[in-house]
């Protein structure tokens, strides 16, 4: 009998790892990005796009065509493939609000919306040679079945259809900044823009896009704990690696295995007086001993960004002007953040910021005017974030803050080496830069888990870079 017990224990031991690694001959449908079918990784049953289901689409349609004056109409492009040369694309990002809308991650196609049609997509038509070269693509039936469009054409009918849509509508609104041709230069869209019925779209759109639902709150969240892991990452490694270029790789990769598809934007890799160009993309310098470096980056997860900046000494230890001055922005970043609630606005924390930086530097002797303060800071403290980096850019900022709405919190000073200032002052730049999300009862720091106070930063600098930093920094310096 126990004989028996094991064998049987062997035999389904043996079915399950069979099973296990059991592969099925059925072929998955592929429509050019991911699917549950495709990526049952990354998305469940039901969602369009990782994290934001099929219903989810389907609202945001609903309450853009709510907005929309009567009779009127949305056209939406894709974004167009950008060239690096004459065959070699840039990697493509999808225009946001296409991709709100519809959940198509790829170039080619034209969305339309209204109350009488619906969302109405028309969609590329590759050859069998596009197909060859760049894989397959979503067509008509994706469009259908997929992005649950009611109608769909292939892209060749859009000057017949649209323009017929054009004509009996009494307002076209589209994004001006992302007009496609395809669209645009149809007669019927000339005559009602010289007719002055077409309107931007943006601040539907961007209205929208302001208050994040749970499931996008749950990719920011994801996208912002990515960012902070992997900056971490890059501060234990300055230490042995003092250098902007080699930084800037080491935070992309270290987004990059966590899931991020790309950087928000161009790391900003600043050591030493390089920290004081507040967007220095160049990141081709190495950092001196004793020089701070400002790294302000960034990834995307599924459509949602984060953005980031802390600043630190690779060597380990703040001098104490660095620390008297680092203290400053770092107040300035904890007590505004204080003050971040509904009904606040961005308008009235950067008045606050302002005048706490103001302060600061006129006590330290940096600043002996007021009126000269935006010559060290010409940012706001902040701006809105989610699908881009400069989020809801419609959106102005003197609108109160909503619940659900997520902005940045980013003071700092930026002392060009040539200001009339202590000479022991030029060349210095520091941001330390937070996201925030806007609660019922207040906030919550999406990027908590960053260390930013200066014994924190030092002992993780001291105590927990690799036992080999200084071997690694003997060898890179020779």
């Amino acid at each position: 009998m126990q004989v028996l017990a094991r064998n049987l224990a062997q035999r389904v031991s043996r079915s399950q790892v069979i099973s296990r690694y059991a592969y099925s001959t059925q072929r998955v449908r592929d429509i050019g990005q991911p699917t549950p079918a495709s990526h049952p990784h990354l998305m469940s049953e039901g969602e369009v796009t990782p994290g934001i289901r099929v219903e989810e689409y389907i609202s945001r349609r609903k309450k853009l065509a709510e907005l929309l004056p009567q009779n009127s109409l949305a056209i939406v492009s894709s974004a167009p493939v950008k060239m690096m040369t004459d065959v070699v694309p840039y990697t493509f990002r999808q225009e946001a609000d296409y991709l709100y809308l519809t959940g198509c991650q790829q170039p080619g196609g034209v969305a339309v919306l209204s109350s009488e049609h619906g969302l109405c997509m028309f969609m590329p038509e590759p050859t069998p040679n596009d197909i060859a070269w760049q894989g397959e693509v979503a067509g008509v039936d994706a469009a259908s079945e997929v992005f649950k469009a009611e109608q769909a054409y292939p892209i060749s009918k859009l000057p017949e259809i649209l323009s017929d849509m054009i004509r009996s509508s009494s307002k076209v609104f589209h994004n001006n900044q992302t007009a496609s041709q395809k669209y645009a230069n149809l007669d019927e869209f000339k005559k009602s823009a010289s007719l002055g019925k077409v309107k931007s779209l943006s601040s539907f759109t961007h209205e929208l896009r302001l208050i994040k639902s749970p499931a996008e709150l749950k990719l920011m969240r994801e996208s912002a704990s990515i960012a902070c892991q992997g900056l971490l990452k890059t501060m234990l490694h300055s230490k042995g690696y003092p250098d902007e270029g080699i930084l800037a790789a080491k935070v992309e990769y270290e987004c990059r295995i966590r899931g991020a598809h790309r950087m928000a934007f161009n790391p900003v890799v600043g050591g030493g007086s390089n920290a004081s160009v507040i967007h220095y993309s160049r990141n081709d310098q190495r950092i001196k001993d004793g020089d701070l470096v400002l790294l302000d980056m960034g990834c995307e997860l599924h459509g949602y960004v984060s953005d980031l900046t802390r600043t630190w000494p690779p060597c380990g230890k703040f001098s104490s002007l660095q620390e008297e001055l680092y203290d400053l922005i770092l107040e300035t970043n904890k007590e505004s953040i204080k003050l971040c609630k509904p009904g606040t606005t961005i308008r009235q924390l950067n008045t606050y910021s302002t005048d706490m930086l103001c302060d600061g530097l006129m006590k330290m002797g940096i600043l002996k005017n007021r009126r000269l303060y935006h010559q060290l800071n010409p940012t706001s403290i902040g701006h809105y974030l989610g699908m881009d980096v400069h989020d809801s850019s419609s959106v102005g900022y003197d609108r109160p803050l909503v619940p659900g709405s997520v902005i940045t919190i980013e003071p700092g000073v930026y002392i060009p080496s040539s200001f009339n200032c202590p000479e022991r002052f030029q060349g210095i730049g520091i941001r330390i830069e937070d996201e925030v999300l806007i609660t019922e009862t207040g906030y919550e720091v999406l990027t908590g888990s960053m260390p930013k106070e200066i014994k924190h930063i030092e002992t993780l600098l001291n105590n927990h870079c690799h036992e080999n930093a200084a071997q690694s920094f003997a060898g890179f310096s020779s």
